[in-house]
């Protein structure tokens, strides 16, 4: 007979403490989930938006889904995004994640999960950043930055923790203010004499860039010149709504998965209803992971990953175990009470 499992709560400050300097654990993690979804071992059902129509900018996002391997958990991410909560002092999202034990389907865990959201998303553009430079034959060496909130200081950690060294760091933002924190936060992690920029066009950001990071809170398309990008670089278009369709439409492109990239007036989704076909989208990180198909050197490389919820998953679950190795984990007595059928 089943056991049900005991219900834990897993706190931000444990979640941090877990994930503080594994980087590369974290970025295996998430190479694993790819893995596992390219395999077909993942059951990924569409995100679902709850939006308010008094405050359009704002939305919670329901994130279902299921992961076998290793992992082998269910589970749900339930994260917030209010972009005023920044003027109020406190971060755009919040969110919290439950995972479902396998067998019974008990929840047996909630975590705070801001911080892996951000890790995964993360350790997602760092694994793309040396996969695709590695299959490129060089890795970038001048990093732009486009969007300066916790997104960015996450890739930014997580690229240092694969192993990136850059020559330079360009930062660009709508937000004066927010661009010089942000490059006093650089100034601070790099710990050496590093050529830290803040660029005031757009246009100087990319064109000075080899790796450029988009990690904004854009609605809809804001950078339109395909010229800009000339040099070629790789694109890690986390932010997924940042560039024109005819941008998209003269890059080489890769997403995390088509279906669910092909929606929601994303980038990659508007140029779709422009053209009327998706043969532009090259394919998916599985497809480069496997050595299925390899990035040219001589277009732009453009990484739009949607986000899915496995990753989430993968990343709780690992988590969790950690915590539960050490014996920290609060759990919660008589969360469950009605256990027997007949009373």
């Amino acid at each position: 007979m089943n056991q049900v499992p005991s219900f834990a709560v897993v706190s931000g400050a444990q979640v941090h403490q877990v994930l503080g300097g594994r980087e590369e654990e974290v970025v295996a993690t998430i190479e694993a989930a790819y893995r596992l979804h390219g395999e077909g071992q993942t059951v990924n059902p569409d995100s679902y938006f709850l939006r308010f129509p008094d405050r359009p900018s704002s939305r919670i996002i329901a994130l279902p889904a299921s992961i076998k391997g290793d992992v082998e958990v269910h589970g749900i991410k339930w994260i917030s995004s209010f972009p005023e909560n920044v003027a109020a002092g406190i971060p755009r999202a919040s969110a919290v994640l439950i995972l479902n034990d396998a067998e019974t389907g008990y929840p047996f865990a909630c975590l705070e999960s801001s911080i892996i959201s951000a890790a995964r998303t993360a350790a997602s553009a760092a694994l793309a950043a040396a996969r695709l430079g590695e299959a490129r034959g060089r890795r970038p060496t001048r990093v732009g930055f486009f969007g300066v909130g916790l997104i960015a200081r996450y890739v930014h950690r997580y690229l240092a923790g694969s192993g990136f060294a850059f020559e330079s760091i360009g930062v660009h933002d709508v937000s004066a203010e927010y661009a010089e924190g942000f490059a006093g936060y650089l100034r601070r992690a790099e710990g050496v004499d590093r050529e830290i920029t803040i660029h005031d066009k757009a246009e100087d950001l990319i064109r000075a860039s080899d790796l450029v990071v988009f990690a904004t809170v854009a609605g809809e398309p804001h950078v339109s010149d395909p010229r800009w990008f000339a040099h070629n670089p790789l694109v890690l278009h986390v932010s997924l709504r940042d560039l024109s369709p005819e941008i998209v439409l003269d890059s080489w492109n890769i997403v995390d998965d088509i279906e669910h990239c092909m929606k929601a007036n994303t980038s990659p989704h508007l140029a779709e209803q422009l053209v009327g076909h998706r043969e532009f989208v090259a394919g998916t990180l599985y497809d480069v992971l496997t050595g299925a198909i390899t990035p040219p050197a001589d277009r732009p490389v453009v990484f739009s990953p949607f986000g899915l919820g496995v990753l989430d998953m993968a990343v709780a679950k690992y988590v969790y175990d950690r915590v539960r190795e050490t014996d920290g984990l609060h759990t919660v007595p008589d969360f469950f009470h009605e256990l027997k059928r007949y009373g």
